[in-house]
Protein backbone atom coordinates (compact mmCIF):
# COMPACT_ATOMS: atom_id res chain seq x y z
CA UNK A 1 0.00 0.00 0.00
CA UNK A 2 2.99 2.79 0.98
CA UNK A 3 4.02 2.14 -2.69
CA UNK A 4 0.61 3.10 -3.98
CA UNK A 5 0.76 6.35 -1.82
CA UNK A 6 3.96 7.05 -3.14
CA UNK A 7 3.60 6.88 -6.47
CA UNK A 8 -0.17 8.43 -6.13
CA UNK A 9 1.51 11.63 -4.68
CA UNK A 10 4.15 11.72 -7.36
CA UNK A 11 0.86 11.47 -9.30
CA UNK A 12 -0.64 14.15 -8.25
CA UNK A 13 2.15 16.88 -7.74
CA UNK A 14 2.89 16.36 -11.44
CA UNK A 15 1.27 20.12 -11.87
CA UNK A 16 0.91 23.39 -9.88
CA UNK A 17 -2.98 23.97 -9.16
CA UNK A 18 -2.89 26.73 -11.57
CA UNK A 19 -0.96 24.73 -14.76
CA UNK A 20 -3.91 21.92 -14.21
CA UNK A 21 -6.84 24.32 -14.22
CA UNK A 22 -5.36 26.56 -17.34
CA UNK A 23 -5.63 22.64 -19.01
CA UNK A 24 -9.00 22.16 -17.76
CA UNK A 25 -10.27 25.35 -19.04
CA UNK A 26 -8.62 25.04 -22.13
CA UNK A 27 -9.73 21.67 -22.61
CA UNK A 28 -13.64 22.84 -21.52
CA UNK A 29 -13.03 25.09 -24.56
CA UNK A 30 -12.35 22.93 -26.61
CA UNK A 31 -15.61 20.54 -25.79
CA UNK A 32 -17.84 23.83 -26.16
CA UNK A 33 -16.49 24.76 -29.24
CA UNK A 34 -16.57 21.44 -30.89
CA UNK A 35 -20.61 21.50 -29.57
CA UNK A 36 -21.20 24.77 -31.14
CA UNK A 37 -19.74 24.17 -34.20
CA UNK A 38 -21.79 20.35 -34.04
CA UNK A 39 -24.80 23.11 -34.27
CA UNK A 40 -25.85 22.67 -30.47
CA UNK A 41 -27.46 25.06 -28.00
CA UNK A 42 -25.49 26.29 -25.48
CA UNK A 43 -28.35 26.88 -23.21
CA UNK A 44 -28.60 22.92 -23.80
CA UNK A 45 -25.56 21.94 -22.91
CA UNK A 46 -23.78 24.47 -20.82
CA UNK A 47 -25.08 23.14 -17.56
CA UNK A 48 -23.89 19.47 -18.49
CA UNK A 49 -20.36 20.77 -18.42
CA UNK A 50 -18.15 20.20 -15.11
CA UNK A 51 -16.54 23.42 -13.40
CA UNK A 52 -12.99 23.73 -14.32
CA UNK A 53 -12.46 22.50 -10.45
CA UNK A 54 -14.48 19.91 -11.10
CA UNK A 55 -12.71 18.92 -14.35
CA UNK A 56 -9.37 19.37 -12.45
CA UNK A 57 -10.28 16.65 -10.07
CA UNK A 58 -11.44 14.19 -12.72
CA UNK A 59 -8.39 14.63 -15.03
CA UNK A 60 -6.45 14.04 -11.45
CA UNK A 61 -8.51 10.98 -10.81
CA UNK A 62 -7.83 9.41 -14.26
CA UNK A 63 -4.26 10.10 -13.94
CA UNK A 64 -4.31 7.95 -10.43
CA UNK A 65 -5.94 5.22 -12.43
CA UNK A 66 -3.56 5.20 -14.70
CA UNK A 67 -0.94 4.92 -11.97
CA UNK A 68 -2.41 1.85 -10.55
CA UNK A 69 -2.85 0.04 -13.45
CA UNK A 70 -5.50 1.53 -15.49
CA UNK A 71 -8.13 -0.38 -13.96
CA UNK A 72 -12.13 0.54 -14.35
CA UNK A 73 -12.89 3.66 -13.07
CA UNK A 74 -16.17 3.66 -10.59
CA UNK A 75 -16.45 -0.11 -9.94
CA UNK A 76 -15.32 0.63 -6.60
CA UNK A 77 -17.21 3.58 -4.35
CA UNK A 78 -14.39 2.86 -1.47
CA UNK A 79 -11.34 3.42 -3.90
CA UNK A 80 -13.05 6.47 -5.34
CA UNK A 81 -13.59 7.84 -2.21
CA UNK A 82 -9.54 7.17 -1.01
CA UNK A 83 -8.70 9.01 -4.45
CA UNK A 84 -10.49 11.82 -4.22
CA UNK A 85 -9.35 12.43 -1.04
CA UNK A 86 -5.83 12.12 -1.92
CA UNK A 87 -6.39 15.21 -4.69
CA UNK A 88 -8.19 16.99 -1.93
CA UNK A 89 -5.04 16.53 0.26
CA UNK A 90 -3.05 17.62 -2.58
CA UNK A 91 -4.83 20.07 -3.70
CA UNK A 92 -6.12 22.20 -0.72
CA UNK A 93 -7.96 24.58 -3.20
CA UNK A 94 -9.92 21.60 -4.43
CA UNK A 95 -11.32 21.21 -0.94
CA UNK A 96 -14.84 22.94 -1.41
CA UNK A 97 -15.19 21.35 -4.87
CA UNK A 98 -13.69 17.94 -4.06
CA UNK A 99 -16.17 17.78 -0.87
CA UNK A 100 -18.76 18.45 -3.37
CA UNK A 101 -18.06 15.78 -5.13
CA UNK A 102 -17.87 13.33 -2.55
CA UNK A 103 -21.15 14.14 -1.23
CA UNK A 104 -22.77 13.24 -4.30
CA UNK A 105 -20.34 10.27 -5.11
CA UNK A 106 -22.88 7.87 -4.98
CA UNK A 107 -24.99 9.74 -7.98
CA UNK A 108 -22.52 10.41 -10.18
CA UNK A 109 -21.18 8.67 -12.78
CA UNK A 110 -17.81 9.35 -13.97
CA UNK A 111 -15.34 7.90 -16.82
CA UNK A 112 -12.14 8.48 -17.09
Amino acid sequence: MLEIVTSNTEVLRRASLEGLRAEAHEELGSVVSERLLGGEDPWAFMDELPTVDELVVLLLRADLFDAEGGRKPGSDFARDQRMLGEIREAYPGLHATVDGMLQRLDRLRWSS
